[in-house]
């Protein structure tokens, strides 16, 4: 599977495309397909194999989870990867999602936006290798900023700034900011509602 990860294109893959990216035989390359598929992960329609962009981070997740090195994972990942999956959890939670959605005076871009019951989560997607606690308070306090930005452009919207993460292993706050690994994001999501009085809540005032 962490071979694979390097096969998966967004669009259609042959198996020879596959084994020529990841200087695999067609068998084996036929194989781990077949398996990606069993596994949920992308569709098979003819003699080709169809992936999302989220999908490629599926595989990252759980590689992750069983414990391969995060320096070789984050090797075959890039920014849109990280952002298609996340935008892909709160989609599947029944969330109206936006993605790289774009403020102006002053502009800012924030990377996805999800909205239910009138709340909207607005996540900074942070792709960083390594990264210290002042980083990641750095990293809060424009993503605050955003939020505030983004209420204040938003009729009626009451919104909860939150940073996920690929390295880390659990939640943390920052000045009552969400900081959540990807991996935790689905089960944070699922608990959102009950938890949301512990979370930075910004409303125009």
């Amino acid at each position: 599977m962490m071979i694979g990860l390097q096969g998966i294109i967004p669009g259609g893959v042959s198996v020879q495309d596959f084994s020529t990216v990841t200087n695999l035989d067609s068998s084996v390359s036929k194989t781990i397909l077949d398996e990606f598929i069993k596994n949920g992960i992308g569709t098979k329609q003819n003699d080709s194999y169809f992936f999302e962009d989220s999908d490629k981070l599926k595989i990252a997740v759980s590689l992750l989870e069983k414990g391969h090195p995060i320096d070789e994972i984050s090797i075959a990942l890039n920014w849109r990867d990280f952002e298609g999956l996340t935008a892909e959890i709160l989609s599947s939670k029944n969330f109206a999602v936006l993605k790289n959605l774009m403020l102006t005076k002053p502009r800012m871009e924030i990377d996805v936006v999800g909205i239910r019951l009138g709340i909207a989560i607005l996540i900074d997607c942070k792709h960083w290798k390594r990264y210290s606690q002042s980083s990641l308070a750095t990293a809060v306090k424009k993503q605050i900023e955003r939020t505030k930005h983004y209420v204040e452009k938003t009729p009626g919207a009451i919104a909860v700034p939150v940073i996920v993460t690929l390295y880390q292993d659990k939640i943390n706050f920052i000045e009552n900011v969400p900081i959540v690994p990807i991996f935790q994001f689905s089960s944070f999501v699922d608990e959102f509602y009950g938890n949301i009085d512990k979370m930075k809540t910004i409303e125009k005032d």
